[in-house]
């Protein structure tokens, strides 16, 4: 069994394109403050002394980490030794890194490789020519400006401490750090496309460093069986369509996933590259104002999960409790998420896709002010890397780069993003900002935290009769245009019961009795469940964060209560299936 106070997170992290010969790099680190932002010139990058070691991939913030510092950190250096291993010769090795926060410089050796800004999306570089035999060393300097307009940094606190619906911060490497060796003419990226109508996959590659003629094998398979094989011609971008003797839809009750192996070939049938993958075969598509999901109605009943963990804060100890906090929606009745305000890491999204659990990819836009045209140099190239990388997965369902942008915004920054987001992934609904204050958006929701039921339905009252729904500020939202309509922020139903200080806090006043919570639940989620109209909701929230202690689990995943009576209300029919 893997210690994980010496190797954490030692599992695969890119489970959507997966090659044979790998090293992860998680571990004990040197640690190095920098306040001053000096650290290059005082000799970081060469010999000169780390205080401290850290445990990545866990954040200095984090218990984990062994570090547990939860102030400000302008910036912090990070350096390790390794090895490449002997049978990598004659390959390119490629350096990753999961997401760094905020923005990364590496070195290796004492030479510069390249910087990355953005603290939610993966980078690498290709050491090869910065390599020696034996013993090899990499710096890592993470610059990070939580309090800056023109950072994105989602949930994380801009104050000295958490407070309200604000989190302890995450400075620096969050995600696994790892080498790859690959050929010099290899797979670079991939875009799947599984279509049920179609009965086919397809299959759109970027081949780089081509140096001779090369064949694209694709090889599908559905438990163990060949069901779909097309080879064709390489070239820096390779598209082929590859039909499926045995279609067998992805959905929430049936997450059915393709193995896939692609293979480069040369011509003479020897491989030059070769990569694994999986996709499932699932549509979502709008109609009028329903959502579809492979031709059906779909209601979403969906939960917000802001992806914070005790010990780890923005990094799950363990690949488990990401598939534990899966299972412990699918639970509670939900066949969805909401990952809210941050860009949550690929193995999150794998098991989504593997149990059969919706997700909206979202973005941690708060800290960003969105009334400054600069706004967009902050975070597009950062939210278009976020949808390149996960824009495979069947569990994602459509894209929300804002959330709650307040009237006082620049709406041109929210239409951009809009109209490049959908020519990026034409085959999900994007929704501009989510709450209020709409400027051009595929999907209308609205955020309603009002916990008197009556008062709840009423505020739905003419929607549902055939009106318009809820709106923001008169004038300063996009008028309703028939889209498909939901309540994507609603409950966070006040519910601690054994709180004994005054920094805890919820929505409304706290029920009494559990019956009392179960009966608030059930009339404000029915109110959304039979009302035709709607396409579906999102419960605030999985889990407490913090002081926030409005969820139906607690901060360590511990029931509250058992989850039956909230599946039980979940899973009843809505009007519009």
């Amino acid at each position: 069994m893997t210690n994980m106070a010496d190797f954490p997170r030692p599992e695969y992290p890119r489970p959507q394109f997966v090659r044979d010969q790998w090293l992860n790099l998680n571990g004990w680190w040197e640690f190095a403050y920098d306040p001053g932002k000096s650290g290059a010139t005082r000799g970081l990058t060469g010999e000169a002394a780390y205080p401290e070691r850290i445990l990545v991939p866990f954040c200095p913030e984090s218990e984990l980490s062994g570090i547990g510092n939860t102030d400000f950190m302008p910036c912090v250096w990070y350096r390790r030794n390794f090895t490449v291993p002997g049978d990598w010769a004659g390959q390119r090795v490629l350096l990753h890194f999961g997401a760094v926060d905020y923005e990364a410089t590496v070195w290796v050796n004492g030479a510069k490789v390249g910087s990355h800004r953005g603290g939610y999306t993966p980078f690498s570089f290709d050491i090869t020519e910065q390599l020696r035999a034996g013993e090899n060393v990499v710096c890592v300097r993470a610059v990070d400006d939580t309090r800056s307009p023109l950072q994105p940094s989602g949930k994380q606190s801009q104050q000295y401490a958490s407070y309200a619906c604000l989190y302890t911060r995450t400075t620096g490497i969050w995600q696994t750090v790892w080498l790859e060796a690959a050929p010099e003419t290899r797979i670079e990226k991939l875009r799947l496309r599984g279509s049920p109508t179609r009965g086919s996959l397809l299959v759109e590659a970027a081949v780089t460093g081509r140096s001779q003629e090369t064949w694209l094998q694709v090889i599908a398979s559905l438990e163990g069986e060949i069901v779909g094989e097309l080879a064709v011609p390489a070239a820096a971008h390779t598209c082929v369509e590859v039909p499926l003797a045995q279609v067998e839809p992805w959905s929430p009750g049936a997450p059915t996933l393709y193995d896939l192996r692609l293979t480069l070939r040369d011509e003479q049938g020897r491989t030059v590259d070769e990569v694994g993958s999986y996709c499932g075969l699932r549509e979502i598509e709008v109609a009028d104002d329903r959502l579809l999901l492979n031709g059906e109605p779909l209601f979403m009943r969906l939960v917000l999960d802001q992806g914070f963990y005790p010990e780890g804060i923005y990094t799950a100890p363990r690949d488990e409790d990401l598939r534990g906090d899966v299972e412990r929606g699918l639970a509670m009745g939900f066949n969805g998420a909401r990952l809210h305000q941050k860009v949550f890491e690929p193995r999150f999204l794998y098991w989504a896709d593997k149990l059969g659990y919706l997700v909206w990819g979202e973005y941690a836009d708060w800290g960003l002010d969105v009334s400054r045209p600069e706004a967009l140099a902050a975070m597009l190239p950062e939210w278009l890397e976020a949808v390149e990388r996960d824009r495979n997965h069947p569990a994602l369902i459509g894209w929300c780069p804002f959330n709650e942008t307040p009237a006082q915004r620049d709406p041109e920054v929210l239409r951009t993003v809009y109209r490049v987001t959908k020519a990026l992934d034409p085959t999900r609904p994007v929704i501009d900002t989510s709450g209020y204050h709409h400027v051009e958006t595929d999907l209308y929701d609205s955020h309603n935290y009002e916990q008197d039921p009556e008062k709840f339905a009423a505020a739905f009252a003419e929607f549902r009769e055939g009106g318009a729904p809820p709106h923001g500020e008169p004038g300063k939202e996009a008028d309703y245009a028939g889209q498909p309509y939901f309540v994507s922020e609603y409950g966070g139903i006040w519910w601690n019961p054994g709180q004994t200080d005054e920094q805890a806090w919820g929505y409304g006043n706290r029920p009494q009795s559990q019956e009392e919570f179960f009966a608030r639940y059930r009339a404000l989620t029915e109110t959304l469940l039979s009302n035709s109209r709607m396409c579906g909701f999102c419960y605030t929230q999985l889990y407490d964060v913090e002081q926030e202690v409005n969820g139906l689990y607690t901060y360590v995943r511990e029931e509250k209560f058992s989850p039956d009576p909230i599946a039980d209300i979940n899973r009843q029919q809505a009007a519009s299936e």
